[in-house]
């Protein structure tokens, strides 16, 4: 037993060493792992803390299109450079301006705050009176609409991108139009201008420029720096992707934010003669892209987009680089008025279509706008997005693309759209927009030019356009953009609990904004005729009406309005009328031929009040075949009208006369 015993105890202790040699390899390897991960670890962290934070190029177009360029369906302008980026990165379809003009977007960018928030609503940043505070214009008695009285910069106390970027180690430079503010000479206190506001160099440092001047070719009349100077007919676009380019190359050891933001496609209508020339021999009646000078413009700004992508690739610095393309603000959907060279000013500028008017509207043209992304490495290239963005967003989604975060209590209405780029949800269902100011005289030239705030949920938008019911009140017009992109059905009576909900989206927005919202006081108390009811032979149409005192009262309730009348005119004859609005505009006499022969054409008169008083208008109609139906187009849309007598008198025939 003993024996046995002492021999067990043998074999155990025999077989401790045993087991003990058979782990130590496998203790070895282990060791030897970990030892290898922590030096990889630590090797990463290493590489990564070297590894360059992207670069950062902004390009910002002043007053493109939705719709005026290649990659986004235009036949007519030509934008090989800008559709070259497209299919480096993702285009997005459902992109907004903050506003639908320049100055609030621009400050939108650099803040990631909403226009209302700012103050800054109106494109009023290079009037030499500095104004700081949010309030109402100054009105008198007789002043039925106070709108907002933006302020007129941006004031220093905004932490900006550029800002942000530059404590982040950035190297920052701003090129092209600023209009956000500039300093007054010799007044230290002044701190508005590009190199106040984060960045480390600005060219052509012209911040009073509401746009290139005179025009875009040299010699420039809006730059003031004696030492640039340039061949006569070089365009600006052209020297400032010059020097865009040379900033890139001269950084490509750097990391850096350049912030190119065009003059082009704002006024003044100028541009090459080769490249009008050319779009002139390709502009095709009737298309709704036509105007070989706009056309001439587009192509001038792409001209400098493709520089940068050149100085890009030539530097070696294309995979880390996130570029972005974006608009301030809807395309000019109107007759530019006046060209130079001449020949150009009845043609729109540009069409939007199928989005709904163009620049200073609160319908979608107005506010939509083409956004390109190039984000190397991370998002798939020649891909489509309907993701909803707003340009508050770009302030912490581009940080959040460089690793970095705002700092912290920063007020921000944008929101953080790195992650939805790269597939998750999107923080964004709802866009707002306000522009307080805006007038009733664009006599549809400018539909939706009006003072009023919009928000769009999901598929559905609602303007409130302040005032503009025959009563004072806010008018609210509803759209479905899933089925209506072209916003040519109000459907708010069809869904009146909806519109009340949104408008309350509105009330709240305001509120937390603090935005000023105009004032509206109705002078008149109408009582309205049923719709299109006879007023003493004359129908009523786009617009209400009702006789008091005398006086036919007309308040278009869409856009332009008219009295029409069957006038039996066989020759020449003479209109006259004595009317009174509370401002000056312009209307027209329209005479649509009896015949509905093919060749039969609509002849228009135009006339101008000027005028806050009664005013009595003659305007000669020419002989012509024979006149159906006479139209007097109102000169203000959304202004009541009085209208105390009108007389139609034929060269050859008796006069007729209402009084009303």
């Amino acid at each position: 037993m003993g024996a046995g015993s002492a021999s067990n105890q043998a074999n155990r202790r025999n077989f401790s060493p045993s087991k003990t040699f058979q782990k130590e390899p496998y203790f070895k390897l282990k060791t030897t792992f970990l030892l290898l991960l922590s030096l990889f670890v630590l090797a990463t962290q290493g590489v990564l803390a070297q590894t360059p934070k992207p670069n950062i190029i902004f390009i910002l177009a002043d007053d493109l299109g939705a719709r005026d360029l290649g990659c986004y369906g235009s036949t007519f302008h030509e934008t090989p450079n800008i559709d070259r980026l497209a299919k480096r990165g993702v285009q997005f379809n459902q992109a907004y301006a903050a506003s639908p003009l320049c100055s609030p977007t621009r400050a939108s960018i650099l803040t990631g705050q909403y226009p209302a928030r700012l103050g800054i609503t109106a494109p009023v940043c290079h009037l030499p009176e500095i104004q700081l505070e949010k309030k109402l214009e100054a009105g008198g008695p007789n002043t039925r609409v106070r709108t907002a009285n933006s302020l007129t910069r941006l004031s220093p106390r905004y932490h900006t991108l550029a800002e942000a970027l530059k404590e982040a180690g950035y190297a920052t430079a701003h090129f092209g139009k600023w209009h956000l503010g500039h300093n007054l000479p010799k007044n230290p206190d002044d701190h508005y201008e590009p190199k106040d506001q984060g960045f480390d160099s600005d060219f052509p440092h012209a911040p009073t420029a509401a746009g290139p001047g005179s025009g875009y070719l040299a010699p420039w009349s809006f730059i003031k720096d004696p030492d640039i100077t340039d061949k006569v007919g070089k365009h600006i676009e052209d020297r400032m992707s010059e020097e865009a380019a040379r900033y890139i190359k001269s950084h490509r050891a750097q990391t850096f934010f350049l912030n190119y933001w065009a003059y082009s496609v704002h006024s003044p209508w100028n541009a090459r003669e080769d490249y009008i020339n050319h779009f002139r021999e390709k502009a095709e009646a009737g298309s709704p892209q036509r105007n070989p000078l706009y056309a001439a413009m587009v192509k001038s700004l792409d001209d400098g987009v493709g520089r940068i992508l050149d100085a890009v690739d030539e530097a070696g610095v294309a995979d880390r680089t996130i570029i972005v393309f974006y608009s301030d603000n809807g395309g000019y959907a109107y007759p530019p008025k006046k060209t130079t060279p001449e020949g150009f000013a009845d043609t729109p500028a540009t069409s939007n279509l199928p989005l709904r008017s163009g620049k200073a509207s609160l319908y979608e043209g107005g506010t939509r706008e083409p956004f390109l992304l190039c984000w190397p490495g991370r998002v798939k290239e020649g891909t489509r997005s309907d993701l909803l963005f707003q340009s508050t967003d770009f302030y912490p989604t581009l940080l959040a693309m460089c690793g970095l975060t705002p700092k912290p209590g920063l007020q921000l209405d944008g929101h953080d759209q790195s992650k939805a780029f790269l597939g998750e949800p999107s923080p964004r269902d709802i866009v707002f927009c306000h522009f307080p100011h805006g007038t009733a005289n664009s006599h549809g030239a400018m539909p939706g030019f009006y003072p009023g705030t919009y928000v769009r949920r999901g598929d559905w938008k609602l303007i409130r356009f302040y005032g503009m019911n025959p009563d004072g009140s806010d008018k609210l017009e509803l759209y479905n953009l899933k089925t209506d992109v072209e916003e040519n059905r109000d459907v708010a009576a069809a869904h009146l609990e909806l519109a009340r909900e949104l408008n309350a989206l509105i009330a709240d927005f305001l509120k937390d904004t603090e935005a000023v919202v105009p004032e509206y006081h109705a002078k008149k108390e109408p009582v309205l005729s049923a719709p299109n009811e006879p007023l003493a032979g004359w129908k009523n149409r786009n617009c209400d009406a009702f006789q008091k005192d005398g006086i036919l009262n007309v308040w278009g309730t869409s856009d332009a309005p008219f009295l029409g009348i069957g006038a039996g005119l066989h020759g020449a004859a003479t209109i006259a009328f004595r009317m009174r609005s509370d401002t000056s505009g312009d209307g027209r006499i329209d005479l649509l031929p009896r015949s509905k022969n093919a060749s039969s054409q609509t002849v228009s008169i135009p006339f101008h009040y000027a005028s806050a008083d009664w005013q009595e208008i003659r305007v000669p109609l020419p002989a012509g075949e024979p006149v159906g139906i006479l139209r007097l187009y109102l000169p203000s849309a959304r202004e009541i009208v009085e209208i105390d007598w009108i007389t139609i008198t034929p060269e050859a025939g008796d006069p007729k006369r209402w009084d009303f």
